[in-house]
C-alpha cells in the first residue's frame, strides 16, 4: 500500500529484506543476468586465531541497506558524476552452501558461484568469510585468461603449508601465485608482526610479488601505487578489511595496527579502476562479533558500493 502517496514505497534502508544494496535475488544461479553478482561465502574454518566471519556477508548485506536510498545513483560532488545509475544492474545471488567441518566441499561450492557469475557475464563479488575463500574464488578464473592479483591487507598470506594444511586463511597468496594464469601479485598494506616467515617473503618476490607496506605506500601515494601493475593488465582485488587500521574497523579476527584510513583505500582503488579492467573482486575477515558499533561493516559496505561505481565509471568513460 503506498497510504495515499502515487510514487511507489519509499522503502527506507531499515525495512525490506537485506540483500546486499537491497538490490534483487536471484536465486537460481543459471538465471543471473546483470552487471554485478554479489555473493556471500560464509565460511571461517580457515581461521588461526578469532572465528566470526561466518557473519560477515550477513553483517555487510545489512550495513549495505544504509546506501539503498540512491534510486537514481548516487552524486558525488568531488568527482562531479553520479556513480551507479539504474544502468548498472546489480543482484544478490545469496550464499555459497557451507558443509561444516568440510573445507574441500565448502571451497568447491564457492567456486562453482563464481563460476556461474562469470559463465553469466557479470562481475562477481564475494564476501567472505575468512580469506581463504579466495582460494576458490582464483580458481573459478581458470579459464578467463591472465590477471593480476591486488592484494590489500595487513598480511602477507603466502604461507605454503603449515601441519599439511594448505588453505587455510594464511596461504591464499601462495595458491594464487602457484596459478599458471596469474600473471604477478601487488600486496599492500602489508605491515609489522605478519603472518608469514622471511622465506616467504623471499619466495612470494620471486613469484612475482610486489609487497608494499602502509608506510610505503604513503611515501608513494595511490596514484603511484596503482600505476606498478602492469599496464593493461585485467586486475583481480582482494580486500582483507584487517588492511584498515582497527581504529575503523575493529570487527576481524586479527587486528593489526597501523592500518589504512578510509580514503588511502578509496584512491587507490579509484585509480586503478581508471586504468585498468577489473574482472572480479572479493572483500573478507569482517567478523563483525567483535563490533558493537557496526563500523566494520558499514566500511565493507560502503568501500564494495564505491568501488563499484568507480568501476562502471570508468568503463564507461572508456
Amino acid at each position: 500500500m503506498t497510504h495515499g502517496y502515487d510514487q511507489g514505497r519509499l522503502n527506507l534502508p531499515f525495512v525490506g529484506i537485506a540483500t546486499f544494496g537491497k538490490r534483487p535475488y536471484v536465486g537460481d544461479w543459471g538465471a543471473i543476468d546483470a552487471d554485478v553478482a554479489v555473493m556471500g561465502a560464509p565460511f571461517d574454518f580457515g581461521t588461526q586465531f578469532r572465528a566470526g566471519a561466518r557473519f560477515g556477508p550477513r553483517s555487510v548485506r545489512e550495513a549495505s541497506t544504509l546506501f539503498s536510498f540512491g534510486h537514481a545513483g548516487a552524486y558525488d560532488h568531488e568527482d562531479d558524476c553520479t556513480y551507479l545509475p539504474q544502468s548498472v544492474r546489480i543482484v544478490d545471488i545469496g550464499d555459497a552452501d557451507i558443509i561444516h567441518t568440510d573445507t574441500g566441499r565448502s571451497h568447491a561450492n564457492i567456486r562453482t558461484g563464481v563460476e556461474a557469475i562469470l559463465k553469466a557475464g557479470a562481475l562477481p563479488v564475494v564476501i567472505g568469510g575468512d580469506h581463504s575463500v579466495n582460494i576458490p574464488c582464483i580458481e573459478a578464473f581458470s579459464d578467463q585468461g591472465p590477471i593480476h592479483i591486488l592484494q590489500i591487507d595487513a598480511h602477507l598470506d603466502f604461507v605454503d603449508q603449515r601441519h599439511g594444511v594448505r588453505v587455510g586463511h594464511g596461504s591464499p597468496m601462495r595458491r594464487a601465485a602457484e596459478k599458471p594464469y596469474v600473471t604477478g601479485l601487488t600486496q599492500v598494506g602489508i605491515r609489522n608482526v605478519s603472518s608469514t616467515a622471511r622465506e616467504g617473503y623471499e619466495a612470494a618476490r620471486e613469484m612475482g610479488s610486489d609487497i608494499l607496506s602502509v608506510r610505503q605506500f604513503r611515501a608513494l601515494g595511490p596514484q603511484t601505487v596503482a600505476a606498478r601493475i602492469p599496464k593493461g593488465s585485467r586486475v583481480y582485488v582482494t580486500l582483507d578489511i584487517d588492511g584498515f587500521c582497527p581504529s575503523i574497523a575493529p570487527g576481524t579476527g586479527t587486528p593489526s595496527h597501523g592500518g589504512f584510513l578510509y580514503y588511502e583505500v578509496l584512491e587507490l582503488l579509484q585509480s586503478v579502476a581508471r586504468a585498468h579492467e577489473v574482472v572480479g573482486m572479493d572483500l573478507v575477515e569482517v567478523a563483525p562479533d567483535y563490533d558493537h558499533s557496526q563500523s566494520t561493516s558499514i566500511l565493507a559496505a560502503q568501500i564494495l558500493l564505491n568501488f563499484l561505481g568507480f568501476i562502471f565509471h570508468a568503463k564507461g568513460a572508456r
